[in-house]
């Protein structure tokens, strides 16, 4: 079968929300997606899975990244050509560490290599296409563009801002067995906070930033949230006992995401043992130990014979 370009496409795991910064703070983390995807013959498509989430994951136009692909295509004005889509997942799936807004990226990124030197589609309409998909920027903006992120709606549409994090932060991921669904945690939360609770969130999430930054001996208290972490507790309990306990214990826990990950950010990577070490303890649930460092390089794409190159 006659085949076109093909490129080979990595984007990171990303934790959102970081505590106190809700739908607005993420952080792109050193677990990886990639994949290799070939233009075919129009009305062709392959598709290969393995890894995390495999078994689930629609070999048919259902799939996310192909309707990914597909929305880019048809916003250039492009027919969309047939795809062989081979991926090897390495986040993992339903917990709460991005693996939808890794394959949004993934799709932008797949058809920003594929179009090039037809179409040339710049950070913002990258940003702005994986948004129309994922509904909110929080995951796909450090996914893209990697490091830590802020990101918000403006009237230009979706923007973000990449920040540096200080070297000394040192991220640990906590995995449970048991998924979540984001739609089921984002139930669970009230349509009205109170004040006293907005200003909280407001202080810590402006605190956050500094102790991410400059002052990694801050995060316990910067990253505090009053705004969506208790009210998704009671579907999942295990998940909230970890947190408790590791803050009770000095380190600067929190829901990765909609969960049920837990994510600690640690202010040494020597710290972090001591961290397992809590969890070990404290749950009977088996949680797998990740000892990340921060992806400051986001997604990359490239033609499979010239190498990477990156979104931003």
């Amino acid at each position: 079968m006659a085949q076109g370009r093909s490129v080979e496409v990595r984007v990171p795991a990303t934790s959102a929300n970081l505590g106190p910064g809700f739908d607005t703070l993420g952080l792109a983390l050193s677990i990886y997606d990639t994949l290799h995807i070939t233009e075919l013959p129009a009305g062709t498509l392959e598709i290969e899975v393995t890894g995390s989430g495999a078994a689930e994951i629609p070999r048919d136009e259902t799939n996310l990244i192909v309707r990914t692909i597909a929305h880019v295509y048809a916003d250039a004005g492009r027919p969309l050509p047939g795809l062989r889509i081979i991926a090897e997942n390495g986040v993992p799936h339903g917990r709460g560490l991005g693996s939808s807004g890794a394959a949004v990226a993934a799709g932008v990124l797949a058809a920003k290599g594929l179009l090039e030197g037809d179409v040339e589609i710049g950070d913002g309409d990258l940003l702005r296409l994986a948004t129309e998909i994922e509904g909110h920027p929080d995951n796909v903006a450090p996914a893209l563009f990697g490091g830590l992120t802020i990101a918000w709606m403006g009237e230009r549409g979706p923007q973000h801002k990449k920040l540096l994090v200080h070297r000394g932060v040192s991220p640990l991921v906590l995995v449970p067995a048991y998924t979540m669904s984001t739609s089921q945690a984002r139930s669970l939360q009230p349509p009205q906070v109170s004040t006293a609770d907005a200003v909280f969130n407001v202080s810590r999430s402006a605190l956050l930033i500094a102790a991410l930054m400059q002052s990694p001996e801050l995060l316990l208290d910067a990253t505090a949230d009053r705004l969506h972490q208790d009210y998704r507790a009671e579907a999942m309990p295990e998940t909230q006992r970890l947190v408790q306990a590791l803050r009770a214990a000095g380190f600067a826990a929190v829901v990765s995401g909609a969960g049920p990950s837990v994510l600690v950010l640690a202010d040494g990577p020597g710290s972090r043992q001591d961290a397992v070490e809590v969890a070990n303890a404290v749950t009977d649930t088996p949680w797998e130990a990740l000892l990340l460092a921060v992806d400051v390089r986001g997604g990359t794409v490239g033609d499979r014979a010239e190498g990477f190159h990156e979104a931003s």
